[in-house]
């Protein structure tokens, strides 16, 4: 399987980053891909909740939603939409941060919120308090394809193996983990991060992440730490895109899934245990 990582520096102009997306697709299908996956956020990232009340739409209304969709289709590619950022339907008044498996048809294969909220400071000049505008999802999300299953998490998921684990016991062979990575947490943390999930589940991890100081028309700007990366099932860094901007190609073999699972067979080994005292 041919895999495409798009790495962007999305802004908070939810237009201007589905031109910049749709452009970068064709890009990845002239190269051979065959499964192009896009970072968290791809339609907006934005500090200011009250920019994002005003250029977000629900899910059956976004602009951006419904044209990666006809990218999908007009190209006849699997599409990972890392996530878009959306206004949630009443009664819940924060947004959704969802990712969505497309279909070579256009249609939605699954879709998956966000589960663990990125509430952390950083330092005193980096916090964060994400479930104060996103509403947690409460569903892990297996998607069984043609080209394989798939396990969908995002970001600060990657912190919580539990997860993982599970996704891969229900048969996951790759999980994705599309990002807006901090820059003050990254570069300790992210690539053993995506090895331990990909070593301990004997999955491929695709990690799409958004890159860069992202222009703002209202509020700071945001920046993230870039390096998409493809990990291995035995562990080994297939792709790190660094910081720039760009179509990053990596060839798969789902054979590896099976290969390391059966030199190290430890989603098999689960046992019973009492908790400390």
């Amino acid at each position: 399987m041919r895999v495409a990582l798009l790495q962007i520096t999305s802004s908070d102009d939810p237009a201007a980053n589905l031109q910049m997306v749709t452009g970068m697709i064709a890009d990845a299908v002239a190269q051979g891909a065959e499964f192009i996956a896009t970072p968290e956020v791809t339609n907006c990232v934005s500090a200011s909740r009250a920019h994002q009340a005003e250029v977000l739409r629900t899910e059956a209304e976004d602009a951006t939603l419904a044209g990666l969709r006809n990218a999908a289709k007009r190209h006849g590619v699997w599409l990972l939409i890392g996530s878009v950022a959306l206004k949630s339907d009443p009664p819940e008044e924060r947004f959704a941060n969802r990712s969505f498996l497309i279909g070579p048809d256009g249609a939605i294969v699954a879709r998956y919120d966000k589960m663990h909220m990125f509430d952390v400071q950083v330092s005193e000049a980096e916090t964060y308090r994400e479930s104060s505008g996103y509403a947690p999802g409460n569903q892990a999300v297996l998607a069984d394809t043609p080209l394989g299953k798939f396990g969908l998490t995002i970001c600060y998921d990657v912190r919580f193996a539990y997860l993982y684990r599970a996704l891969a016991q229900a048969g996951a062979q790759i999980l994705t983990v599309p990002a807006a990575f901090s820059p003050g947490t990254g570069p300790m943390h992210w690539e053993p991060l995506l090895k331990a999930r990909a070593i301990e589940t004997g999955c491929f991890v695709i990690a799409p992440a958004q890159t860069g100081t992202h222009s703002a028309e209202v509020g700071r700007q945001r920046t993230t730490y870039g390096h998409s990366m493809v990990i291995s099932p035995w562990g080994e860094v297939l792709c790190d895109a660094k910081m720039a901007p760009g179509v990053h190609i990596v060839d798969l073999d789902l054979d590896e899934v099976a290969q390391a699972r059966h030199k190290i067979p430890s989603l098999q080994h689960d046992i019973s245990f009492k908790g400390p005292e």
